[in-house]
């Protein structure tokens, strides 16, 4: 068995350089991996592009990144923190703003190993025909992102989008095992999975730390083919007792 659980963080986040594409799981702060983000700003790493649904409207994890200047380019659906705003108009971080649903399935794409596909959403607006302003400077927009190549499907107009594989993954798990096999909790589950597809390398931290074989197949959200690392955020719990019970099954 190839053990995945790495007991140093820091060390195994190491790998991660500068410059370096990352996606990121989360909901809001549910499901937002705190521990590896926040490892990355210990670490001084910058420079990044960053592919998340949103900012958040706290300083910890994504909204440390951002205010500690860390993050060369935001590609997501809600950046919302007021700092982030300052930062895209006075030019030091571009914005390339994508339908929720779009980014979802492009997450999925890549991770799928699918190049591109069609969709109506963002079709006929400034998202798809390259007057969108990626970045600023002195107040002026002075960079647009790319327009989309259009087509018509069944009389509708449909824009090409492509799958995000990014070069790292970093997400969150209520439990995970040591192969890498995770379970999220209820809307945690919306993005980490997506995320941890299109990582080419992806690092779990998970809440509880179960032995191979405690999660039942039926209750794997994500198998361990997609993570290369686990590290916990919580001491690990005995494979046989969660929640009063086995961890067999539970929720």
């Amino acid at each position: 068995m190839i053990d995945k659980y790495r007991e140093d963080l820091m060390e195994a986040l190491a790998v991660i350089p500068s410059g370096a594409s990352i996606a990121v799981g989360g909901f809001g702060s549910s499901g937002r991996p705190d521990a590896l983000l926040n490892a990355l700003c210990d670490l001084d790493r910058r420079d990044l592009h960053v592919f998340v649904n949103n900012v958040g409207d706290d300083f910890t994890g994504i909204g440390r990144l951002v205010v500690e200047g860390r993050v060369r380019r935001f590609t997501g659906s809600f950046p919302i923190l007021q700092e982030f705003y300052d930062r895209y108009f006075d030019g030091r971080i571009e914005l390339e703003l994508i339908p929720q649903g779009t980014l979802a399935e492009r997450l999925r794409a890549g991770g799928a190993g699918i190049a591109a596909f069609f969709t109506p959403s963002a079709a006929g607006t400034m998202l798809a025909d390259g007057t969108f302003p990626l970045g600023y400077r002195d107040g002026e927009a002075e960079s647009y992102v790319d327009a989309k190549e259009t087509r018509e499907f069944n009389g509708r107009p449909h824009v090409l989008e492509h799958g995000i594989t990014a070069d790292f993954g970093l997400v969150k798990a209520y439990r995970g095992d040591r192969k890498g096999n995770l379970r999220f909790r209820m809307t945690a589950r919306n993005f980490n999975p997506l995320a941890a597809m299109s990582g080419r390398t992806t690092f779990a931290e998970v809440e509880e730390l179960v032995e191979v074989d405690a999660l039942a197949p039926d209750d794997i959200h994500l198998p361990g083919v997609f993570v290369q690392h686990v590290v916990m955020t919580a001491p690990p719990i005995p494979a046989t007792v969660a929640d009063g019970a086995s961890t067999k099954g539970a929720p």
